[in-house]
């Protein structure tokens, strides 16, 4: 089965994940060929809240303006979350008033909405700008692995003869029916399905009840439905999820089916029971059925085969996290294989993927359910252990990588405890505002005042590992702190000094000063490199 490679990372999927890990290994330095089933991005509008985290990303690989504009068409900025009983009735509570509230002492990047069909394109443009190989309209029939590569059949939808890629790894990111995964024996554990839910894509003018309200999701809760709308910046286009229909609380089996009838008629008769206009003109553009489930795969590696993204774990809709999980999997991944194919890290660094990813996965699955009770099916309290409600920042920024504080905590608290996100600080650099965020990319080493030992170590440093990147900064040398608040914000003294790895996780610190600081830094770098 050996022979060359046509690519060091294929990626079989194209969609969000698929193209964010393409974008995230070229911006590396490591070429990948992409290969995706559909011909064109699906029209109908998914996956549209983005948190802070997954925009930190987007600014790294240049794109978060371009988003950002997109977005601004597209959707109400700094919008609202809002509980009714249906939209032209009462309000049942607020339950994020501002998507944006706070989010400036954790973050330099805001969060949006965007639809995915905007957002892929942008993707795509980029990952190939950037040297990767996209190739749509392909569709995987086979996967084999070797000591040495990975093979992956595929073959064009429009017919046509197979053909095989070669590359040395594979990552997975085909979704929640991914091939790749099913072929290597992964199942998924969790809650199962809790209901066999609907989305309905229409066109109706709501404008007279939506107005000038920021909404940017409403949740209904009547008789006839619980679900939720998500609506364009107009008002006119948008979608109805439906999880429930008629009484949950009495017939929790009959209402949790809500994809049981979706004849024309019945689907207008839910989007005027979620207006409560029973008269609404509504057009049908379209609708999917799809199962609202909590789990999370038995494995997210098999060798060579990396699994992300939707066909790694699978939540509800509710707080928007399993896009930007996905994503944040993706960045995961991207950093390490990239060192490890360029040989500045041993391979059993990709070994942590799993061990940092999945309890991430874990814990984010069940926050979303736990969102899903709150907002939707408050009856499952009675019948369901269910997790308490985390901070929203805890879960998009506050979650941690092998960390004795646990799988997440308040990253206003954690001051760069090893194993979180570099805290979020502006500085100076060359004379430009920058986030320590903007920074990373690259290992990092971050020292305090008085640290400038640190720093003259690291370039000896780096040589030992096949000239890793480095970059060191030192505050007061080439690196300014104007509110003085570099050291307390990341947990050192004047002397100290932290390493980041470069997807901005802390690896280590030292809060103080040391006699040996090469020492110290190489076995540092040895532990994060996997050696």
């Amino acid at each position: 089965m050996r022979g060359a490679f046509d690519a060091p990372v294929l990626i079989a999927g194209g969609g969000l994940v698929g193209l964010s890990a393409a974008t995230f290994l070229a911006e590396q330095g490591i070429a990948s060929i992409c290969v995706e089933r559909l011909k064109q991005s699906s029209p109908l509008p998914r996956a549209a809240f983005f948190h802070m985290r997954t925009l930190e990303m987007f600014r790294a690989i240049g794109i978060e303006a371009a988003v950002r504009e997109q977005s601004e068409k597209e959707f109400v900025p700094e919008g609202a979350i809002i509980a009714m009983d249906c939209i032209s009735g009462r309000t049942l509570g607020n339950i994020i008033a501002n998507l944006n509230e706070d989010v400036e002492a954790v973050s330099p990047c805001r969060r949006l909405f965007l639809n995915q069909p905007s957002l892929e394109p942008i993707l795509r443009a980029r990952a190939r700008e950037a040297g990767a190989t996209v190739v749509q309209g392909t569709e995987v029939t086979g996967v084999r692995q070797d000591a040495d590569g990975v093979e992956l059949s595929v073959r064009s939808v429009d017919g046509g003869g197979e053909r095989t890629l070669r590359g040395r790894y594979l990552i997975a990111a085909e979704g929640a029916h991914s091939k790749v995964r099913e072929r290597l024996g992964i199942d998924y554990d969790g809650r199962g399905t809790f209901s066999n839910s609907l989305t309905i894509y229409f066109r109706a003018d709501l404008s007279p009840w939506i107005g000038h309200n920021a909404w940017s999701i409403i949740y209904v809760n009547n008789p006839a439905l619980g679900g939720f709308f998500r609506m364009n910046r107009a008002g006119q286009v948008g979608f109805l999820a439906v999880n429930t229909v008629g009484d949950a609380a009495r017939d929790p089996q009959a209402a949790t089916n809500a994809a049981t009838d979706v004849s024309e008629r019945r689907l207008i008769e839910l989007i005027r029971a979620g207006v409560g206009v029973a008269d609404l003109d509504v057009r049908i553009d379209g609708y999917t059925r799809w199962r609202a489930t909590a789990d999370v795969a038995q494995r997210f590696q098999d060798g060579r085969i990396f699994i992300a993204g939707d066909a790694a774990h699978l939540m509800p809709p509710n707080g928007g996290f399993g896009g930007n999980t996905g994503i944040h999997d993706a960045h995961n991944l991207a950093w390490k294989l990239a060192l490890v194919l360029k040989g500045h890290a041993h391979p059993r660094l990709l070994e942590t993927y799993e061990s940092e990813r999945k309890p991430v996965a874990r814990f984010t699955a069940e926050q979303s359910f736990s969102r899903y009770v709150a907002r939707t099916a408050p009856w499952l309290k009675s019948s369901q252990t269910i997790q308490p409600l985390a901070h929203d920042f805890d879960i998009e920024i506050g979650y941690l990588y092998g960390s004795p504080l646990g799988v997440h905590a308040d990253p206003r608290t954690t001051h760069g405890v090893p194993g979180s996100r570099v805290p979020h600080l502006w500085l100076t650099h060359a004379g430009q505002r920058v986030s320590t965020v903007d920074l990373t990319g690259r290992f990092l080493l971050l020292a305090a005042s008085q640290g400038a030992d640190w720093v003259r170590a690291a370039p000896g440093v780096a040589g030992h590992f096949a000239g890793l990147p480095l970059d060191a900064y030192c505050v007061g040398r080439n690196l300014e702190d104007p509110d003085g608040h570099f050291a307390r914000a990341l947990g050192l003294s004047e002397q100290g000094a932290s390493l980041v790895r470069p997807d901005g996780f802390v690896a280590w610190r030292s809060p103080d000063a040391s006699s040996r600081p090469e020492t110290a830094l190489r076995e540092a770098l040895t532990s994060s490199l996997g050696y």
